[in-house]
C-alpha cells in the first residue's frame, strides 16, 4: 500500500510541474486558426512544436503572441518547428497558424503546446528513506522524463517523414496513372486517325478508278 501511495505522489509531482496539449488540426484553404495556453506563473517554460503532415508544399505560416500582444515567434512557409521560450508575463498566449497563402490546398498540422513551471513541486519522501535517497531517485526520474520526451519527439519526427514520403508516393502514383490514361487515349486516337486516313485514300482511289 505504501508503494502505491508513493507512486501516486510521483504522478502528482509531474502533473503539477508540466501540463500541455497535443492536437491534430485540419487547416482549410485561406484559413487562420489560433489556439491558446494560459501561463499562471512568470518565468515558466513554454514548449511549442508543430509539423505539417500533409497538404500543398507541407508549409504553413505561424505566429506566437504574448499577453501584451508582443510577437514572440513568427515564421512563414515553415514545414515544422520546435521551440522553447520563457514566459515573461502571466496571461494568455496565442499560437496561430495561417494558411491564407494557399488557395485550394488544405493542411493537416500536428502541434503540441506544453507549459512547464521552473519551480517543481517537492517530491515527497518515502517512509524510512533518507533525503539523499529521495534526491537520487528524483534525479533519476527527471532524467528518465527527459529521455522519454526525446523519444516522443523522435517519434513525431519519423511520423512526419513517413507522412510526407507517403504523400510523395501517392502523388507520383497519381501522375503515373494520369500519364498512362492520357497515353492510352492518344494511342487509340492515333489508331482511329490512321484507319480514317487509310479509308479516305482507298475511297478516293476507287472514285478515280471509276
Amino acid at each position: 500500500m505504501r508503494s502505491v501511495v508513493f507512486l501516486s505522489s510521483l504522478l502528482a509531482f509531474f502533473a503539477s510541474a508540466v501540463y500541455g496539449t497535443a492536437l491534430t488540426y485540419k487547416l482549410g484553404a485561406n484559413e487562420k486558426s489560433c489556439f491558446f495556453a494560459f501561463v499562471e506563473q512568470k518565468g515558466a517554460k513554454v514548449a511549442f512544436y508543430f509539423a505539417v503532415q500533409s497538404g500543398g508544399s507541407f508549409d504553413v505560416d505561424y505566429t506566437v503572441v504574448g499577453p501584451n500582444e508582443k510577437v514572440i515567434l513568427d515564421g512563414s512557409k515553415e514545414r515544422q518547428g520546435d521551440f522553447v521560450f520563457t514566459a515573461n508575463d502571466v496571461g494568455e498566449y496565442r499560437f496561430c497558424f495561417n494558411n491564407e497563402m494557399s488557395t485550394f490546398a488544405e493542411k493537416m498540422v500536428d502541434f503540441e503546446i506544453a507549459v512547464e513551471n521552473e519551480q517543481r513541486a517537492q517530491l515527497p519522501s518515502k517512509q524510512g528513506s533518507s533525503p539523499e535517497q529521495t534526491s537520487v531517485l528524483e534525479e533519476s526520474i527527471l532524467k528518465l522524463s527527459a529521455q522519454l520526451s526525446t523519444i516522443n519527439r523522435n517519434q513525431k519526427y519519423f511520423r512526419t517523414r513517413e507522412n510526407r514520403n507517403f504523400s510523395t508516393v501517392r502523388s507520383t502514383e497519381r501522375r503515373i496513372f494520369n500519364f498512362s490514361v492520357i497515353e492510352g487515349i492518344m494511342m487509340v486516337t492515333m489508331a482511329g486517325l490512321q484507319v480514317f486516313i487509310v479509308r479516305f485514300f482507298f475511297q478516293g482511289a476507287r472514285k478515280g478508278y471509276v
